[in-house]
């Protein structure tokens, strides 16, 4: 049965929304009326790597069995949906017409997979040792979270390495890393229900023969997807430096023992809250998938744009590990870094035009 999913974001979102088109479900994205407009005129296109092929393909939605089309925030039609994606970046949902459709998503009461590096509040809650802890610093506008119940609420690791190519139009995605989403359940079983059909049937597409890579894929376990927090502060956030960006692969192999210091000890704070080792990844790992990621991450790209707000995993993970009695100098001195630049932007004038 084919489903309709909504996504919120059209960048990142559109690979999410490209692998379940692919598999005969239907997707809405949301985004500026100009990206809309170019959707709806010429669906998009996602390039992506098959395993043993030296180039990427360019996937084009038009040419798939489900229906894509985009919408601004102000046009959504809820009745529709049977699922909400959350793909924009964690500042986008302060956007006013943003934050009006997220109040009716909430009461529409429709369950929520969130793609974003930042998880939404409403899913830490779902964590008993986060539940009380006071982790609203973190959040550009932690308020568009207020109405969410916590179990229509889950995190979906967003794995996959994507970004639009600067000379490209806003409807190409192109993938770095094709790795997989791995998704924690919600609380009800008949949302775990969809979300696994969508499991099975993004498994079951090939191409030309061939399996595609970035599968979706679905965990019991609510721990699965904090094993991008190592990632993220490891890699991610050490991209941005007191001076101009470097690459995620400099970031991790500029000082390969202290990145494997910072990780595990993001590792263990994912242990202490209650993440099985079985959850995580193991260094070894992540740091040979760093080799290939030549490029800043998008923080970096954005910090370095002039952007006055970026997601901020690293003020989240610092904040936890105050909390739980088991502060790193380290991700103290990522967090400092990052402040001193979004700063640096606010001084200049906050606007994102420097």
């Amino acid at each position: 049965m084919a489903r309709n999913i909504l996504i919120l974001g059209a960048s990142y979102g559109s690979l999410l929304g490209t692998k379940l088109l692919m598999a005969g479900h239907n997707v809405t994205l949301v985004c500026r009326a100009k990206t809309a407009e170019l959707i709806n005129r010429e669906g998009s296109e996602v390039r992506i790597k098959l395993r043993d092929e030296a180039v990427h393909r360019a996937i084009f939605s038009r040419n798939l069995p489900g229906k894509l089309d985009a919408v601004t925030p102000a046009n959504v039609d809820l009745s529709r949906y049977d699922m909400v994606g959350l793909a924009m970046q964690e500042p986008q949902y302060t956007n006013h017409t943003v934050r009006v459709l997220m109040v009716k998503i909430a009461a529409a009461k429709l369950p929520c997979l969130s793609i974003m590096n930042m998880p939404p509040l409403p899913y830490l809650k779902r964590i008993p040792a986060l539940a009380d802890m006071d982790l609203e610093e973190a959040y550009t506008n932690a308020q568009v979270w207020e109405r969410f119940e916590p179990g229509l609420v889950t995190l979906c690791s967003p794995d996959p390495q994507a970004f639009r190519p600067p000379e490209e139009a806003a409807n190409v995605l192109h993938v770095g890393l094709p790795t997989n989403f791995k998704a924690s359940v919600f609380a009800d079983e008949k949302h775990n229900k969809v979300l696994r059909e969508l499991e099975a049937d993004i498994d079951a597409v090939t191409l030309d023969g061939h399996d595609v890579p970035v599968k979706l894929k679905v965990f019991d376990s609510l721990f699965v997807p904090l094993a991008k927090w190592s990632m993220l502060l490891t890699g991610n956030y050490r991209c941005i430096t007191p001076h101009d960006p470097q690459s995620i692969r400099d970031a991790v192999h500029g000082d390969l023992k202290r990145s494997q210091t910072i990780y595990d000890h993001v590792d263990a704070i994912a242990r202490k809250l209650g993440a099985d080792p079985q959850d995580q990844v193991p260094f070894a790992k992540y740091a040979k998938a760093a080799e290939s990621l030549l490029k800043p991450s998008s923080a970096a790209r954005a910090v370095a744009s002039g952007a006055p707000f970026i997601e901020r995993v690293d003020l989240l993970v610092k904040l936890i590990s105050h909390q739980l009695g088991v502060p790193n100098a380290e991700i103290d001195r990522t967090v400092e870094t990052v402040d001193l630049k979004l700063n640096e932007k606010i001084v200049q004038g906050g606007s994102g035009a420097q």
